[in-house]
């Protein structure tokens, strides 16, 4: 019954249409870019013309990726990113805490927020933020555990594989196709990806023609602490 739920919550937005393939899915056509939530630095206000552009605060740059939510339905929810849905090799996979099951009572009240925290030294050397191995996590304000980056192995390799036609959409990968011995459920839509700077991220999922529907967003952050001696 978990598919039926996030269909109810995830899809209402999108004009189904079917595709023939070897598990259950529904796609459209590609969106247009309209972000359902604010973003994590929308405040960061423009330098005047009479400032200096090395103490103007620099402003955060955007674009439009493919995130996929999958997981099996009593294991946890992964993450991933990807610029081209046709590579197999995402930017970004990361597998989160949060189990389908809780992601679906979540997802009832139409607004998912899931924040990563990452703490370092300022004399720490500054590695990119999508490389730090571990996160502490929260959904909704609510710290679920930790989240763990992970490299893509052929298991993962081979559900994106299969999900390469599949532009937006939810639906069930079953066993045998790509998900090993066990049902797969996935979300599938376009993110703008924001980077507000060294230390701040988000993906923001988009949904199509301006309609109001599930806003969900996943932010990576990191904070410095001062050495104390």
């Amino acid at each position: 019954m978990a598919i039926d739920t996030l269909r109810r919550f995830f899809l209402p937005c999108f004009t189904p249409t079917t595709i023939t393939k070897p598990y259950t899915t529904t796609t459209t056509n590609q969106t247009k870019k309209n972000r359902s939530s604010t973003s994590l630095n929308q405040a960061t206000s423009p330098c005047s013309s009479t400032s200096s552009s090395a103490t103007a605060p620099p402003r955060p740059s955007k674009q439009m990726v493919i995130g996929t939510i999958f997981g099996n339905r009593r294991g946890h929810v992964w993450f991933c990113i990807q610029t081209d849905r046709t590579h197999v090799k995402p930017i970004l996979l990361l597998e989160l805490p949060i189990s389908t099951n809780s992601l679906v009572h979540e997802m009832r009240n139409g607004l998912v927020r899931i924040a990563l925290e990452s703490t370092t030294t300022t004399s720490s050397p500054t590695c990119p933020l999508r490389s730090i191995p571990l996160f502490t996590a929260f959904c909704n304000g609510r710290k679920a555990g930790f989240a763990a980056r992970r490299r893509a192995g052929d298991s993962v390799r081979n559900i994106l594989q299969t999900m390469q036609c599949v532009t937006v959409g939810a639906g069930v990968i079953p066993s045998g196709f790509g998900s090993d011995s066990e049902e797969l459920m996935y979300m599938r839509a376009n993110f703008e990806h924001v980077v507000g700077n060294a230390d701040s991220e988000s993906f923001h999922l988009i949904n199509p023609d301006e309609s109001t529907g599930q806003e969900l967003s996943v932010f990576l952050l990191r904070s410095r602490l001062g050495n104390n001696r």
